[in-house]
């Protein structure tokens, strides 16, 4: 613990550097361990699983933080937070989210605020801020591309691209900037190996009078935990999942499906080129093993090879 799990920075005699606390509230001064271990919160998330309207794969909890306290409690209704402990099957799940949320952010990628916290066993657990809860009892009209599409949790990967594109043009104020988005948050999720988004993992939120991408969440590499997958994307492009190319990621999705300029797509790459070296700090100081941190790394560096930025 010789790390602040919520910024990185060193913390030496504390759990979390200062800068950490006051990221989750000015007013907190430290925080307390969370009072259940892995194998329990993964138990209350079953237990509490018929009550929560956060679904998914991934064990979920919903939390508020109690500054008076100095701690996160779980509630059934009125969470602000989602807690994601690790994974009895899959290793290092909050780790591998948790630096891949950072670099999207390091990309211009808007993402909510997030980090990671100690629980009592000393394993580490995942958190997200919602961005559908505004003030104390006000629910942010969100819709995952899923209700867009008329889909289920059943058929969400029974979808494609391009046509996930056209909701953009009849769901969003503004689609040509909603699309320059996707293409930024698709490009960054093939470099880092996030194999996993399907409809469900893409929303759309109201923002005063308008509606846009919503932050984006449940971003990482699943390509180095998942063993004996060969796909590259959730949603097929055209018509593959597999052996992406530059070619069908730049030429085919970002300037003919999605439309963009020949400006607005080098603009997006070359963002994505000079963050490299930052992404490669990042996973330098993440909390993932050794073994996953070169796995990643190795990744990343064949698909930027792919995409040739």
């Amino acid at each position: 613990m010789k790390h602040c799990p919520i910024t990185y920075e060193p913390c030496v005699k504390s759990l979390y550097s200062e800068k950490g606390l006051k990221l989750l509230s000015q007013k907190l001064s430290s925080l307390e361990l969370l009072s259940y271990t892995a194998e329990e919160q993964r138990a209350e998330a079953m237990a509490r699983a018929t009550k929560l309207s956060i679904p998914g794969v991934q064990p979920k909890l919903s939390a508020i933080l109690n500054i008076k306290e100095s701690r996160f409690e779980l509630v059934d209704t009125g969470g602000k937070y989602i807690l994601k402990p690790q994974h009895h099957i899959y290793s290092q799940l909050p780790e591998n989210e948790d630096v891949t949320m950072r670099m999207a952010k390091a990309a211009g990628i808007n993402v909510p605020l997030h980090g990671m916290i100690w629980s009592k066993d000393k394993s580490l657990t995942y958190f997200i801020k919602r961005f559908d809860r505004e003030g104390h009892k006000d629910k942010v009209p969100v819709e995952d591309f899923a209700q867009l599409a008329g889909f289920t949790r059943d058929t969400k990967y029974n979808y494609s691209m391009e046509k996930l594109v056209l909701l953009l043009d009849e769901f969003c104020t503004f689609p040509v900037i909603e699309k320059a988005k996707l293409f930024r948050l698709v490009l960054f999720n093939f470099l880092v190996g996030n194999e996993d988004m399907h409809l469900k993992n893409y929303s759309v939120i109201r923002n005063g009078d308008k509606i846009e991408f919503s932050p984006a969440y449940d971003l990482l590499n699943s390509t180095i935990i998942l063993k004996g997958r060969t796909e590259e994307i959730a949603l097929s492009l055209a018509g593959k999942k597999r052996k992406l190319t530059r070619k069908v990621l730049v030429d085919y999705f970002g300037k003919e499906q999605c439309g963009l300029t020949d400006k607005v797509v080098e603009t997006n790459l070359q963002v994505l080129a000079q963050v490299k070296e930052t992404w490669l700090n990042l996973l330098a100081n993440c909390f993932l093993s050794t073994e996953l941190k070169e796995k990643y790394i190795s990744l990343l560096e064949k698909r930027v090879k792919i995409l040739d930025f």
